[in-house]
């Protein structure tokens, strides 16, 4: 029987793409999509997400490539152009999730500990959770076995007894592995029926 759901944040509930920032930034595309290839890249923002702070990142980045420090310091300089907005959808699914009292609700999402509160002074509905685990205060992240062992264990959650929701496909993998059911997010509507048919919704 589940009696937990755990949500991930980013691109489940919240719109989070340096695209809308680094449009405003680039007048070409390519250019945009080359820096965010190449210099802020994915994996260097997951080490941030690890536990990095976001000084000693964009210094790494500005004595590797001084001539993009004015593009390389706006990623966490103005990082809250980011943000688009809540995922309206989801945020309906966590409502009534929330208003049936059936289950125990967390987030485990993998965040830079120094931008979060930006997120949690801006969606309400982030205080919804029972709690929320984040990448950047634990120094561990997503898809490391150990990183969903430290919700388990803080909150006496059973695997057997959990739905984990996730936009990353690495990330449900991992949490299959360790017997949870999860499931693939890719639209507001496709999460609806998934829950659905487990006869959560």
């Amino acid at each position: 029987m589940t009696k937990t759901i755990i949500f991930d944040l980013g691109a489940v509930l919240i719109d989070w793409n340096p695209h809308y920032l680094y449009r405003k930034i680039f007048d070409e595309e390519a250019k945009m999509l080359h820096f965010l290839e190449n210099i802020c890249t994915p994996d260097w923002n997951e080490e941030q997400d690890a536990g990095r702070s976001l000084e000693e990142a964009t210094q790494l980045l500005v004595d590797r490539h001084s001539e993009q420090e004015e593009y390389i310091r706006a990623f966490y300089g103005r990082w809250d152009e980011m943000l688009g907005g809540a995922i309206e959808g989801t945020v309906d699914v966590f409502r009534e999730l929330k208003e049936s009292g059936k289950y125990n609700l967390y987030a485990l999402t993998n965040w830079s500990a120094e931008t979060f509160p930006i997120a949690q002074e801006r969606y309400e509905f982030l205080n919804w959770f029972d709690g929320i685990v984040v990448s950047g205060t634990e120094k561990d992240r997503k898809p490391f076995d150990s990183f969903y062992h430290t919700l388990l264990t803080r909150f006496d959650v059973h695997p057997s007894e959990a739905v984990f929701i996730d936009d990353n496909l690495r990330n449900v993998k991992a949490a299959e592995k360790l017997g949870i059911d999860s499931i693939h997010f890719t639209s507001p509507e496709a999460l609806r029926e998934e829950l659905e048919k487990r006869e959560i919704l």
